[in-house]
């Protein structure tokens, strides 16, 4: 019955079906159900207008007095209303023209929101209902906590906005809630202090009060989670009792060679890492390993110590960059400090033809150790004649079905992700929780810290005369911008106006080149060789510089429009410098009128140089979404009911439960092709809804 089309409840029919599916992708009564709200209003008690002052967020109720578009330069529509004690506006910039017709005079409305005053009390775009005094369903409307929907302009032409959806919503909750079955013991709920599933999903929309809300999100952000966990569990027992295998011995002669020619001591984090990886190789099934470093913490040190050990045992190692300057540079690095009689060839798109024949016969027959590549390396003609161990540098710019190709040219083969972007603790445990992870936080003894400052725009002169002298000394510098050019919908600076006022105003006299995504991979390439080799002496980029990009000689990076990225985001790009020898500093510039809230966070980061910290601090801000490049603000992975910085304790809770079951389970083979091709299969899995988590595990 829940899988049942929304068209048969009552009041909806199939052209509003259509338009539920099109609009928010509602196709089922269970989609219904589980639609959370986006947030909910105190209506329990309304205030009387002239009651209302400045700064206060209220709910007003009374009757539309007027309703004017007003403005010259920009319009806006002002819904004027009146409860007899006083008059307060509405004020609408967006949706005039559909704004001003469904207002009509007479008519008995809502408003909620922050009061401001500019010449009378007004709301800027106050969430607002339309109320009718003699309706029978009146207390799902008023007098109680309400609950508001995403909505759009045509939902709302067929009458689906939030009091629209608060109908059909109570319509499915009466004929249907008794559906729902709970996938959870009673016993785990008590422990757990959670709320049974049918009285979460009542609560999630018709609350007693905020705190039984918030309690209805815990419970539907469990379901997530456990599920989540569970079908990782399984996945980790799969590999771990079903892929058995017999491993060769290991020789560790190249291995003990390059520990010992290393020109620098390794750090406590990188040694407890090398162990960690050596145990893995040494274990009777596949490794899958996170490997996370905050920016400058020397994971490639520890690729290549596990690169030795795996061809110890006379296999392949493929390493994977996602551009070719990154594998350039890889090979750059492992060809200094590995053993000469090592032999690693480079695969890119950049080869030419002639020679792919001849690389891809030594890759066959054995005769290449490792090969440092792009995505090239997963061609259907790349055959490897025993793949032992994968390494992916940067993962996240890869996608699932690239990673599974490379994977697939081996038999059981080791796997090591590498990630330069730190990660909260609870995003690694949702994002990696069939993955064992190693942390390095250490940063080693020799480098210097980078010295950040924040400054206004209007500071700019004083950072130019600073560029300049380091560039006297024969250093070289960065300049990075959120945009490529200039948009009409945003207000601030582009890469390529700075760098033509660079040029032409500032800096004249210097090497001036400019950096983007719109170019091509091959043009890319040629600029920031000519930067490592010194023959530019400023670059402006935009975030395609973020990852991996090492200039030893580089110690001064300008970040300008500072408030535009994600503090993450930042702590990468600081990372571009402080690889040398010399004293490096970034300088984090913004627009003078910004808000003390951005100016706040921006002047935090210049007080931590922990990206792990960070991250955390990054996800509390805007979400996981940004942080892992998923989506640009809010929850993300597919998760409606998730908050991956309040929930930890939920995120380990389920972990611990899923293991818990998954430990009981002996056929875990069967049940995990079942459970790919049916997830209602287990009886783990009624009541939660299959198409969220089929999207959460894509």
């Amino acid at each position: 019955m829940l899988n049942s089309n929304v068209q048969f409840l009552r009041g909806i029919g199939q052209k509003r079906a259509d338009i539920l599916r099109s609009e928010v992708g509602i196709e089922t009564i269970e989609d219904l159900l589980y639609f959370a709200p986006r947030k909910y209003i105190d209506r329990s008690a309304f205030k009387a207008i002239k009651d209302s002052f400045v700064n206060e967020t209220v709910t007003i109720a009374g009757t539309i007095k007027s309703v004017r578009v007003l403005g010259r330069n920009r319009k806006f529509l002002e819904v004027e209303i009146t409860d007899d004690t006083d008059s307060l506006c509405g004020i609408f910039f967006q949706g005039l023209q559909y704004l001003r017709g469904i207002f009509n005079l007479g008519d008995y409305v809502l408003f909620s929101g922050r009061i401001d005053f500019y010449r009378k009390k007004q709301i800027v775009h106050p969430d607002f209902d339309f109320i009718d005094i003699d309706s029978q369903i009146q207390s799902i409307h008023t007098g109680r906590i309400v609950p508001l929907y995403r909505s759009t302009q045509k939902l709302k032409r067929y009458g689906l906005d939030s009091k629209g959806f608060r109908r059909i919503i109570r319509d499915a909750i009466d004929s249907h809630l008794f559906y729902i079955e709970d996938p959870l013991d009673a016993s785990l709920l008590l422990r757990l202090q959670l709320n049974p599933l049918q009285e979460a999903i009542f609560s999630l929309h018709f609350p007693d009060s905020m705190e039984k809300a918030e309690q209805a999100r815990k419970r539907l952000s469990y379901n997530e989670l456990f599920f989540l966990q569970y079908y990782l569990a399984i996945s980790r027992k799969y590999s771990r009792e079903e892929l058995r295998i017999i491993k060769n011995n290991i020789d560790t002669s190249l291995f003990n060679k390059l520990i010992s020619s290393l020109p620098f001591e390794l750090t406590v984090d990188q040694v407890k890492a090398i162990e960690e990886i050596k145990r893995d190789i040494e274990n009777p099934y596949p490794m899958n390993r996170l490997l996370q470093g905050d920016v400058g913490c020397g994971k490639t040190v520890v690729a290549m110590a596990a690169s030795m050990l795996v061809i110890g045992r006379d296999e392949q190692v493929a390493f994977m960059a996602p551009t070719e300057l990154l594998a350039n540079q890889h090979l750059d690095i492992f060809e200094k400090l590995l053993p000469s009689d090592v032999k690693i060839s480079l695969l890119t798109g950049a080869i030419p033809k002639s020679e792919k024949g001849e690389l891809y016969s030594s890759i066959s027959n054995g005769e290449t150790d490792i090969v440092i590549g792009t995505h090239a390396i997963i061609q259907e003609g790349v055959t490897f004649h025993n793949l032992g161990l994968i390494i992916i540098d940067e993962q996240h710019r890869f996608g699932v079905n690239q990673r599974a190709k490379l994977r697939g040219k081996g038999e059981h083969t080791d796997l090591i992700i590498m990630t330069a972007t730190p990660i909260p603790r609870s995003l690694s445990l949702t994002l990696y929780g069939d993955l064992d992870v190693t942390y390095i936080k250490e940063k080693p003894k020799n480098r210097l810290a980078i010295k950040t400052l924040s400054l206004p725009e209007s500071r700019l002169g004083g950072v130019y005369a600073s560029v300049e002298k380091y560039i006297n000394q024969g250093r070289q510098a960065y300049f990075v911008l959120p945009l490529i050019e200039e948009s009409e919908k945003v207000d601030i600076k582009s890469a390529i106006e700075v760098y033509e006022h660079l040029k032409e105003n500032i800096f004249p006299h210097r090497r001036i080149e400019i950096l983007h995504g719109r170019m091509s991979p091959e043009e890319r390439g040629v600029i920031m060789h000519c930067f490592k080799d010194g023959e530019i002496d400023i670059l402006v980029a935009t975030t395609v510089i973020e990852v991996g990009i090492d200039v030893p000689n580089a110690n001064i990076i300008v970040i300008e429009h500072a408030e535009r990225f994600g503090l993450s985001t930042l702590h990468q790009l600081r990372g571009r410098v402080g690889r040398g020898i010399h004293q490096s500093f970034c300088v984090l510039t913004y627009p003078d009128n910004i808000s003390q809230v951005s100016k706040k966070r921006i002047n935090s980061i210049a007080s931590m140089d922990d990206g792990f910290k960070i991250a955390e601090e990054d996800l509390k801000i805007r979400g996981s979404g940004e942080i892992i490049g998923i989506r640009q603000h809010g929850h993300s992975i597919g998760f409606e009911f998730s908050d991956l910085h309040r929930d930890v304790d939920l995120i380990l809770s389920a972990k611990r439960e899923a293991e818990r079951v998954v430990s009981e389970i002996e056929d875990v083979h069967t049940l995990l092709i079942k459970l790919e091709d049916n997830l209602q299969f287990s009886p783990i899995m009624k009541g939660i809804r299959t198409k969220r988590i089929l999207s959460i595990l894509s």
